[in-house]
């Protein structure tokens, strides 16, 4: 007999009561039907008002997740360069929750350290110049190393109010395959999708496309105050057959094209366990296929489902290469906060190809390391190098990003090379020593080919002894991800100091995220243990 946790029991309650209340206003389609392809026809059922949803049967569990190489120490003098694309993805975050939510240790592929401290929201300043994001750096003493330090470089995109959002053109891909039938899937998907409806206004427009075995249109695009209409189609969606993504995928960019706004929001929102089983399946052809889509100027939202055949890694690089971002929706709290409480970072992309390049001055650095952020490393010479993807910031989205530094006159933990007989390396001597490390950034405006840059730079006596609380909280969620992960440069770091400092630093905490990272710690302190 195949058992549930309370988290999945929750999850299919809430479903349950979301769809009742919401069928109740929704009306059939009627003869809109009559135009859809016989896929999207498959999709649907006669909605009754009451609906039940069985579990799919026993499977094994067949998640796939990347392998996490660590990034190691540099030697500043003669590497002082590191250079990364951002990262905006929260999904590692969410879905690791999930499984210690279920009393399963995650695997170490399924951390990522980017992932799990860009989840949370930090405090930096709202740009004020002509950039359309601010940066702020901090420097404090690392809490898991004695005599190391920890570097904090955060980016805040320009915030958009409601009511100054541009008009939105979207295009729910929504996976109706088989692999959809529990009920953190297609169920979770629907009610998921009816929240962001709720956010549309008569400036928006609204498609939805499905696949399973095949692909089919089963709302055309409608402005997004017809609500009864967007809802009756989500509402008579059914799960079943194989899954064709790469079909699906070309049908809703098709949509998005057509339905074009220019200076506004055009975006194609991916839901699914990303099981593509028929059609264009192997992880290479999909990224080649997003990556072409990407040059219309239609961005990807993905948004993974469900557990047993999550297929992270694919997720994750289709994102990645769709000018788009990843998030794992495990609840239906979880959905409002990427669809309602976040929908600007979610939708609204205000710069793209984001990069940093930070420019480390060997006469107070003598080796850093870059938590996370191992599969955003670019060369030095892709920094201003444009055909070079990188990644989005979306309105009032905060970015964050962390160096663990080992200062000039102690023993490098770096590995040293052989030297070279033919080149030496040396510190130039016109180097400012009032400087320990310059943050430089490049990015492109959304409609845009060329980037702009610009800099900012850290004088060397900004070192502080009382780091703020932000920074306190963001090195206890690194902290937790290492120990989660084996990581081997965690240090002293454990559980005990992660739940004391994460508890001392949740501040106003609006959403309760903070206080609920504590209890995950404490939990998967006694999981590990």
């Amino acid at each position: 007999m195949r058992t549930v946790g309370p988290s999945a029991i929750l999850t299919a309650l809430t479903c349950l009561w979301m769809l009742g209340g919401c069928s109740a206003q929704a009306p059939t389609t009627g003869s809109a039907d009559q135009s859809m392809s016989r896929p999207a026809r498959a999709a649907l059922q006669a909605h009754s008002g009451d609906e039940t949803f069985e579990e799919s049967p026993q499977q094994f569990n067949t998640e796939t997740y990347d392998s996490v190489q660590e990034n190691s120490f540099v030697t500043a003098l003669t590497q002082p360069q590191s250079t990364f694309s951002i990262d905006v993805d929260t999904a590692s975050y969410a879905n690791v929750r999930r499984m210690i939510g279920d009393g399963v240790v995650p695997p170490g592929g399924a951390v990522r350290l980017e992932e799990f401290v860009n989840y949370f929201s930090y405090d930096y300043p709202n740009p004020d110049g002509e950039h359309p994001f601010s940066v702020a750096t901090e420097v404090a003493a690392c809490p898991w190393n004695e005599g190391h330090q920890l570097l904090r470089i955060g980016l805040k995109g320009k915030p958009i109010s409601a009511d100054a959002r541009p008009p939105c053109n979207l295009v729910f891909l929504l996976d109706v395959s088989g692999s959809m039938l529990d009920a953190n899937k297609l169920p979770l998907v629907k009610s998921a999708m009816r929240l962001l409806t709720g956010e549309m206004t008569q400036q928006d427009r609204v498609a939805i496309a499905v696949y399973a075995g095949a692909s089919g249109l089963v709302l055309e695009s409608t402005p997004g105050n017809q609500a009864a209409t967007i809802l009756s189609a989500i509402d008579r969606l059914q799960a079943g057959g194989s899954t064709n993504g790469g079909e699906g995928i070309q049908l809703a960019y098709r949509v998005a094209q057509k339905n074009f706004i220019d200076g506004g929001v055009n975006r194609v929102l991916l839901c699914t366990d990303g099981d593509f089983n028929v059609g264009t399946t192997s992880q290479s052809e999909l990224v080649d296929l997003i990556e072409e889509k990407a040059k219309s100027n239609v961005f990807l939202t993905v948004l993974g489902f469900g557990s047993g055949n999550l297929k992270d890694s694919t997720m994750e690089k289709i994102a990645d290469k769709g000018n788009g971002n990843y998030a794992y929706i495990d609840s239906l709290l979880e959905a409002r906060k990427v669809l309602v409480e976040q929908i600007g970072a979610t939708l609204i992309t205000i710069a793209k190809d984001v990069k940093i390049q930070v420019d480390f001055n060997p006469q107070h650095v003598q080796a850093y390391r870059l938590l996370g952020y191992e599969n955003r490393m670019l060369a030095n010479r892709d920094f201003r190098d444009d055909t070079k993807d990188a990644g989005e910031i979306g309105a009032g989205h905060t970015v964050t990003a962390f160096y663990e530094l080992a200062p000039t006159g102690m023993e490098s933990p770096s590995v040293d090379h052989r030297p070279s007989e033919f080149v030496t390396q040396a510190l130039d001597s016109q180097a400012d020593a009032r400087i320990m490390l310059t943050v430089n950034l490049r990015y492109k405006q959304p409609d845009a080919s060329t980037s702009q840059e610009f800099q900012v730079r850290l004088p060397a006596h900004e070192v502080t002894e009382t780091p703020s609380q932000d920074f306190q909280f963001a090195s206890a969620v690194l902290a937790c991800g290492m120990l989660l992960r084996e990581s081997q440069y965690a240090g002293s770091a454990d559980w005990d100091w992660i739940v004391e400092t994460a508890q001392a630093s949740t501040g106003s905490d609006r959403l309760g995220l903070r206080a609920e990272f504590v209890q995950l710690a404490k939990t998967a302190s006694r999981l590990i243990n």
